[in-house]
C-alpha cells in the first residue's frame, strides 16, 4: 500500500513539473517573440511605416510618402512662392475698352496653358495712349466672352469679331503659372467673374 503511494506522488510530482516546464517553455516562447515584434517596431514603428533612416531611404520611400523625418522636422509645409500672385482675388484685374485698331501685340502661351498675353504695346497706338494694359498681361475676356485658355486663333478671333466701338478687354495681371494649372483660378470662379463683369472698366 505504501508503495502505491509513493508511487502515485511521484507520478504526480512528475507531471506537474513536466506541467511547470512546459508553461515556462511557453512564457520563453512567448517573450522571444515579443522581442522580434519589438525590434520591428523599433525599426518601422509601431505601424511598420515608421520615420526610415536617410541612409535606407530610396525614390519609393519618397514616392509613397514615406519620408526619413517628420513634415515638422523637415519643415516642408508647403509656402507659397515669394511672387506668387492670386488670380482668384479680383483686385489682380484690370479691364479696358479700347477702339480697333487697339495697338496691342499678343502672343500665345505655352501649349501646357493655352491662352494668349500681351508682348509688347505698339508706339503711338490707342493702347499706350490709354496707358492701362501692360506687356505679360494675361487675357481673360473679351467682352462677356471668356477666352483664358483658348488656342491664339479663337482668343484673338473674339476681338476681330466684336462689333462694339470700343471692345472691352480683361486681363489678369500675372504669370500664366498663376493663372491656369494647379495654382490658377477654377473655371468655376472665372466663369462667375466674367460673367458677373466685377472689373470696372476704363474709358
Amino acid at each position: 500500500m505504501k508503495t502505491t503511494t509513493l508511487l502515485a506522488i511521484a507520478a504526480t510530482t512528475s507531471t506537474t513539473q513536466a506541467f511547470t516546464t512546459s508553461t515556462n517553455n511557453v512564457r520563453t516562447q512567448t517573450s522571444l517573440n515579443m522581442g522580434l515584434f519589438d525590434g520591428v517596431k523599433d525599426a518601422f514603428g509601431s505601424s511598420g511605416m515608421g520615420d526610415l533612416d536617410a541612409q535606407r531611404e530610396t525614390p519609393i520611400d519618397r514616392w509613397m510618402g514615406w519620408n526619413t523625418k517628420k513634415e515638422a522636422e523637415q519643415g516642408s509645409v508647403s509656402k507659397a512662392p515669394s511672387d506668387f500672385i492670386d488670380s482668384m482675388d479680383e483686385k489682380n484685374y484690370i479691364s479696358v475698352n479700347l477702339p480697333k485698331p487697339m495697338g496691342i501685340v499678343f502672343e500665345e502661351n505655352d501649349s501646357e496653358f493655352g491662352g494668349i498675353f500681351v508682348l509688347e504695346i505698339n508706339e503711338g497706338s490707342n493702347a499706350e495712349t490709354e496707358g492701362t494694359v501692360r506687356p505679360g498681361d494675361q487675357l481673360v475676356a473679351v467682352g462677356t466672352k471668356k477666352v483664358s485658355g483658348l488656342a491664339f486663333e479663337d482668343a484673338l478671333g473674339a476681338i476681330i469679331e466684336s462689333s462694339e466701338e470700343k471692345t472691352k478687354l480683361v486681363f489678369f495681371r500675372g504669370p500664366s503659372k498663376f493663372l491656369y494649372g494647379p495654382a490658377g483660378a477654377s473655371a468655376e470662379w472665372l466663369d462667375e467673374f466674367v460673367g458677373a463683369a466685377k472689373v470696372e472698366s476704363t474709358a
